[in-house]
């Protein structure tokens, strides 16, 4: 696998991506203490080959994996190989880059209708009524 595939016609070549094996944290036994299971994936975002459009996007996304230089880190620590780990991480970046493609349908303003109007005063009233019920009892 020379590049990563974000879409049919923008791929991310590997050069681009900076992976580390590092030694994993939590419970493993002797084994997490010796192997470097576990993977560290740094990617450049305003030095990378993206189309501006992704860049853009991606720099304004507010998520902790982005840093403040436009620098995307993720560490992956999921499996006890660090071929599984290494692709794990390829693909939560490729998730998170593919995420910014998809623009959210612009949502259009509708009024409500007559009945789901009489619907909501009804309630009111209604709960209105149980309260008033529960105030002092004259006679």
């Amino acid at each position: 696998m020379k590049s990563l595939q974000i879409s049919s016609n923008v791929t991310l070549p590997l050069s681009e991506i900076d992976i580390q094996a590092i030694r994993a944290q939590g419970a493993g036994g002797q084994n997490v203490n010796k192997v470097a299971s576990a993977v560290h994936l740094r990617f450049d975002i305003h030095a990378s080959s993206l189309p501006d459009f992704y860049k853009q996007r991606l720099c304004q996304l507010r998520d902790s994996r982005i840093s403040v230089e436009g620098i995307i880190v993720i560490k992956a620590q999921r499996f006890r190989s660090q071929e599984k780990n290494r692709a794990d991480a390829l693909d939560r970046l490729g998730d998170l880059i593919r995420s910014v493609a998809v623009t959210q349908k612009a949502r259009r303003a509708t009024k409500p209708t007559r009945s789901s109007q009489q619907k909501r005063m009804d309630s009111k009233t209604r709960r209105g009524r149980v309260k008033n019920l529960r105030g002092k009892v004259t006679d």
